[in-house]
């Protein structure tokens, strides 16, 4: 008569033969299937740490410092366009949210990508070439779609946040729902950018290359 931990040892061992299984047959979308849940985890870190930290920085003067770097183009006003647009004064305010959002949205970004390039490494595409290589390439690849995706949060920004705390009412439950929108946009961006270059920058090396 089998027991409990039997049978759900069976079962894991059921499931991991299947899995195995897959990988072998199709070992390109089971990558991608990997490095699609990993994402998604961290995501939803981002989702919890950035709030903790914008509630941080709030409470400072930062929020009535503007940041708004890199002049591109103009709005459809006649005013700058700025790649990097955080005005001076909270969001509630009309404001921009300063350089305390800009701080909290980045060191937010940060952090989750520093976890996301040992897992993805690891994990996903269990590399072993050079990791110094691979983290100056990593670097390189994040400012530029850092650069890219604040550039494009300029055209989707202003106007969620304005629907939600404005045109809906939703006020301070809106700001943050709009906090979360934003945040899963980027985060969506990254994703599909980042996996053709993980492709190219986590290899695998035979063992007598590998530094």
């Amino acid at each position: 008569m089998s027991n409990g931990k039997v049978d759900s040892n069976k079962a894991g061992s059921g499931m991991a033969g299947i899995w195995n299984n897959y990988k072998e047959k199709h070992p390109n979308t089971a990558q991608f299937l990997v490095f699609f849940l990993l994402s998604n985890g961290i995501t939803v870190l981002q989702l919890v740490l950035m709030p903790v930290f914008k509630s941080i920085f709030a409470q400072t003067s930062l929020v009535t410092t503007d940041f708004q770097v890199l002049p591109f183009g103009q709005n459809f006003d006649g005013s700058d366009y700025y790649v990097f647009d955080y005005a001076a004064g909270s969001l509630a305010s009309g404001g921009g949210g300063g350089l305390a959002y800009f701080l909290a949205v980045q060191i937010t970004i940060a952090i989750a990508q520093i976890i996301n390039f040992f897992a993805q490494r690891s994990i996903t595409f269990k590399s072993n070439s050079n990791v110094w290589r691979a983290a100056f390439w990593y670097v390189v690849a994040y400012i530029g779609i850092t650069i890219g995706a604040a550039a494009a949060q300029g055209f989707y920004k202003a106007p969620i946040y304005y629907l939600l705390m404005n045109t809906w009412g939703m006020g301070s439950f809106g700001e943050t729902m709009a906090d979360m929108i934003t945040m899963i946009i980027n985060s969506a961006i990254s994703f599909w950018v980042f996996f053709p270059i993980f492709k190219i920058i986590f290899k695998q090396e035979p063992e007598n290359q590998a530094l």
